[in-house]
């Protein structure tokens, strides 16, 4: 007490750091007004100077002061209540369970810092120079210093006699060490006659401890002495405390009475009425949290009629809004502990419900009888399950529907096959039990029926699929559209809020019960009518709305906009509407990728037909069935393959390959086995072919007609026309006469079935290009073979080639050259410019045709010079005239023209027997000047010219060959 009143904190400094220091002048130690530091705040006194510094309740019933404290510091600090000392005194108003939080620092309290002492300093600096001086100037008695060291120092030696064992702090005479340390049994030892000096020892022990307790009790009272000024002005001022502490007690209570009275007349009331407004609005977010509550309770049952009606959608958007309230509105209901865990285990049930019921109906709508129709199955179900399992992240949702795909193609080739065999009586299901094996007896019109049965399923299957398809991804577009559009609204929306600056106002505490006035008037004033938030939501359908006097509070709502589930409305291309929530947890690029996912989707189902129909087609092919049809079975089937591709490109936008693949391989083999007939055919012709001319039948005269048209295709027969017209002599094409054989007329029907053959199989036209190219070679070589090489002596027996022969292989070949341009023409409408460079073997085709009709042509000639040779080597001029061998000539000559004159045309033959003259003309030049016969008007030249003559004149008179020009001239030597 004494300490405290003569050590008043006074601040001086000699420097900016402002270090204190104790005052002193006992002058200045005693301040009746001011208060101690332990006791209450300071009250008004008697003391009239004083009443300014009394707090005023007009000036300050807005401020807060230190006035407004109602504990002190001893009373919590020594709480009679507690068993024991608690670490922390705030337990004492808040209980045990009191947890210290961050408290907000009020703007009321000023942050104090060394510019607010700056006056202070000012003023303190010159007294403290002056404490200073005045201790420089006065210092302390030598007396004084020299009496307290003197004492100090005996004291200190006094002290030094004292063991230091007893100046421990630790010092317990318990312990055993220190106990034998400070009285060793030794010294009492009494065995041996050493009692007398063991007595004597313990009462030096005795005598040495009283010594050192009476030098410790001297310096006690010494120190107790030095202090004794300061206990007798402690108990001096005793009085003087009692008695401003009534002083204080009566200022108090006039002034509590004062508060009193102020407190009824201007506060009651106003109070009274803002906490009967708090109550109210406590009892309405009360009602509101209760009715919340309610709604929520019914959650689970509301949840479980939507899925009964397989609204799962809503049930969803009904347990997301639920786990929202229960984590922003209602967290830390203890009744609802569980209902969060719950209701993850119900979203997660869905979800599996969900799958199931996808399931369910892509399997229900693809194994629907496949009529004539694509009407999509229950769309509005449909778009409810694909926009819930978007909601839920369920992407595998197009992995179901391909597998169920794979599964009703598998099944529509099963049933069809099925169907179609039980309509057979031929073929016995109870002998034959494999399907497979049933369908292998079905004949080609059976199993072609079945085929385009098959077709028609799948074209009709993947409409179905492509209506199906559409449906979700115009949902999955719908969903990425309307994130597009609130990430755009967004942006606009920031953009706005840049522009506007909000201000911020400045709220005033209320002390009452720590609560805000702003809040206790802004939701007093707030307006009846507004409806609570949270009735707004659409939990349940049992939800009712709020009462018309219920306050919409923030407690009850949540304003944050990405907790809200705004809604839009969209319609799908079926008209079906769907409204689209902002909850969507899927990105674009997500949407994105399933959307091009859908799409692939449909490819596959396109490439599960095909590789089905490529799978039935191979089952059928496995006994060489289809490589047995014949070339209208084989063409009726490649146009239903390439009207069925054509059909499924047309409908999923893409070409799929297998069974454009499947249809290539069998044209392959087709084309092969085609070829190798023809080919067998036509060399089993050639071999039995006498060379002959044959007569033309009616039908081979319109089939050439028919390509002179134009029209290169066989033409249909026509029994009865067929009878009543005759064989032609010689066939007419394009008014010139050609005599064939029979081979030929058959090779030109083969050359038109392959250009039919490619118009009906276009996939197959670089095919039949290189097996046309080789028949037409083989024939050119093998005909050559027969006539030229004379193989038909050995192969069909005839006698010998005769020049007829050779004339009519020759308008045979040219027959064939007339006709190549047209084929080349007819390829060339058909293939790729790519594929131009293959129209090259028609080129080296018809110059191998033109070589062997020279060839022909020069053995004709040959045949006619080797008789040249013979004859007019033995020539002798001499008469009778015309001479012999003249006369063999012209025979000769004649049974030429006679042979080929029908076959040939009229020009060749000109030119050949132009070529034959010149070949006699150099025969004959060569025997005259051998006989050394001139043109000199004499006997000799005489003969010759009159054998010369007979020639010319036999030569000229055959037909077609009056205006040969022979230039007979040239056989005589020319005079140099």
């Amino acid at each position: 007490m004494a300490s405290s009143h003569s050590s008043s904190p006074v601040p001086q400094s000699n420097s900016s750091d402002a270090f204190f220091k104790k005052e002193m002048d006992a002058s200045k130690r005693f301040r009746p007004v001011q208060s101690l530091p332990d006791v209450c705040p300071k009250e008004p006194t008697g003391d009239p100077s004083n009443l300014c510094d009394s707090p005023s309740l007009v000036v300050d019933q807005h401020r807060w002061t230190i006035y407004h404290s109602k504990v002190n510091l001893p009373a919590a600090l020594n709480d009679p209540r507690l068993a024991k000392r608690e670490s922390d005194f705030f337990t004492k108003t808040w209980g045990v369970d009191f947890v210290d939080t961050e408290v907000t620092p009020s703007f009321y309290l000023p942050q104090i810092t060394k510019e607010h002492f700056a006056l202070y300093q000012q003023e303190i600096t010159p007294r403290e120079k002056i404490h200073e001086k005045c201790k420089n100037i006065c210092p302390p008695k030598d007396t004084f210093d020299r009496t307290l060291l003197h004492t100090h120092d005996k004291s200190r030696r006094d002290l030094e006699q004292v063991p230091k064992i007893f100046m421990k702090p630790d010092f317990a005479l318990e312990d055993s060490i220190t106990f034998n340390a400070v009285l060793p049994w030794s010294h009492f030892n009494t065995a041996g006659g050493k009692g007398n000096r063991d007595a004597a020892s313990s009462k030096l022990l005795q005598e040495k401890l009283s010594h050192y307790l009476d030098i410790v009790e001297v310096n006690i009272a010494h120190q107790i002495s030095l202090r004794s000024e300061a206990f007798f002005h402690a108990m001096t001022s005793q009085h003087e405390l009692q008695d401003y502490l009534r002083k204080t007690s009566q200022a108090v209570k006039l002034l509590r009475e004062k508060i009193s009275k102020i407190d009824k007349v201007m506060c009651e009331g106003s109070l009274r009425v803002l906490r009967l407004s708090l109550t109210r609005n406590n009892c309405i977010k009360a009602y509101n949290k209760l009715k919340l509550m309610a709604t929520v309770h019914q959650t689970q049952p509301t949840v479980q009629l939507l899925l009964s009606t397989s609204e799962f959608v809503g049930a969803l958007d009904l347990i997301a809004t639920t786990q929202e309230v229960l984590q922003q509105e209602l967290q830390g209901i203890h009744s609802f502990r569980h209902l969060g865990s719950q209701l993850c285990e119900l979203e997660k049930l869905i979800d599996k419900m969900m799958i199931a019921e996808f399931s369910t109906y892509a399997r229900n709508d693809l194994n629907r009888p496949l009529e004539d129709d694509c009407q999509i199955l229950e769309e509005e179900r449909l778009v409810s399950l694909v926009f819930g399992l978007l909601k839920q992240r369920k992407l595998n949702f197009c992995e179901i529907y391909g597998d169920e795909m794979i599964i009703t193609a598998k099944n529509i080739i099963k049933q069809c096959v099925v169907n179609t065999v039980s309509q057979i009586e031929e073929i016995d299901t109870e002998v034959v039990v494999k399907l497979a094996d049933q369908m292998r007896m079905m004949n080609f019109p059976q199993w072609f029926d079945l085929l385009k049965n098959i077709f028609s399923k799948f074209t009709i299957f993947l409409k179905r699929i492509k209506a199906t398809l559409n449906i979700i991804r115009s949902v999955v577009l719908l969903v990425l559209d309307k994130n597009q559009k609130t990430r755009d609204l967004e942006d606009t929306l920031q953009k706005d809020s840049a522009k506007d600056s909000t201000v911020d106002t400045e709220v005033a505490y209320l002390t009452h019960e720590g609560m805000f006035i702003s809040d206790a008037f802004s939701e007093g004033d707030l307006p009846p009518v507004a409806a609570d938030t949270t009735s707004q939501r659409n939990i349940s359908p049992n939800s009712e709305p709020c009462s018309s006097d219920s306050v919409s509070e923030p407690e009850c709502t949540t304003d944050s906009s990405s907790s809200k589930e705004q809604t839009s409305s969209s319609v799908t291309p079926g008209g079906v509407e769907i409204m689209i929530s902002d909850d969507m947890k899927l990105t674009d690029l997500e949407l994105g990728r399933l959307a091009n996912n859908i799409q692939e989707l449909l490819y596959n189902a396109s490439d599960i037909c095909h590789d089905r129909s490529v799978k039935f087609l191979m089952a059928r092919a496995k006994d060489g069935f289809l490589e047995k049809l014949n070339s209208s079975e084989f063409v009726a089937l490649s146009r239903l393959m390439e009207g069925f591709i054509l059909d499924t490109e047309q409908i999923c936008g893409r070409r799929s390959m297998s069974l454009r693949g499947a249809l290539q391989s069998q044209a392959n083999k087709f084309v092969n086995r085609f070829h190798e007939e023809r080919k067998t055919k036509l060399s089993l012709l050639l071999d039995n072919e006498r060379w002959k001319q044959a007569e033309v039948p009616a039908e081979f005269q319109d089939l050439v007609d028919s390509v002179s048209d134009g029209r290169i295709s066989l033409p249909e027969k026509k029994a009865a026309a067929a009878e009543e017209r005759k064989p032609a002599e010689f066939l007419i094409v394009e008014g010139q006469k050609y005599a064939t054989v029979g081979t030929v007329l058959l090779l030109i029907r083969i050359i038109l079935e392959y250009c039919q053959c490619v118009d009906n199989i276009p996939s197959i036209t670089t095919d039949m290009l290189t097996r046309l190219s080789d028949l037409l070679k083989y024939f050119n070589s093998r005909s050559c073979q027969l006539v030229l090489g004379a193989g038909a002596l050995q192969v069909v027996g005839l006698k010998t080639i005769t020049t007829k022969n050779l004339a009519l292989s020759s308008r045979c070949l040219q027959l064939i050259v007339h006709y190549i341009p047209i084929i080349r023409a007819h390829f060339e409408a058909r293939l790729q410019p790519k594929q131009f460079s293959m129209l090259r073997h028609f080129d080296h085709i018809t110059k191998d045709y033109h070589d062997h009709i020279a060839e022909i042509s020069a053995k004709l000639v040959a045949i006619m010079d080797s008789l040249f040779d013979k004859l007019l080597s033995k020539y002798e001029v001499k008469a009778p005239v015309p001479s012999a061998c003249f006369r063999n000539i012209c025979k000769q000559m004649a049974k030429m023209h006679e042979a080929i004159y029908d076959l040939l045309p009229e020009e060749q033959t000109q030119m050949l027997f132009l070529r034959i003259n010149a070949s006699y003309k150099l025969h004959l030049k060569r025997q005259l000047a051998h006989l050394n016969v001139v043109n000199d008007g004499g006997p000799q030249n005489g003969l010759v010219t009159a054998d010369v003559a007979f020639y010319t004149g036999n030569l000229q008179a055959l037909k077609g060959l009056n205006n040969l020009d022979l230039n007979m001239a040239e056989i005589w030597e020319q005079k140099r």
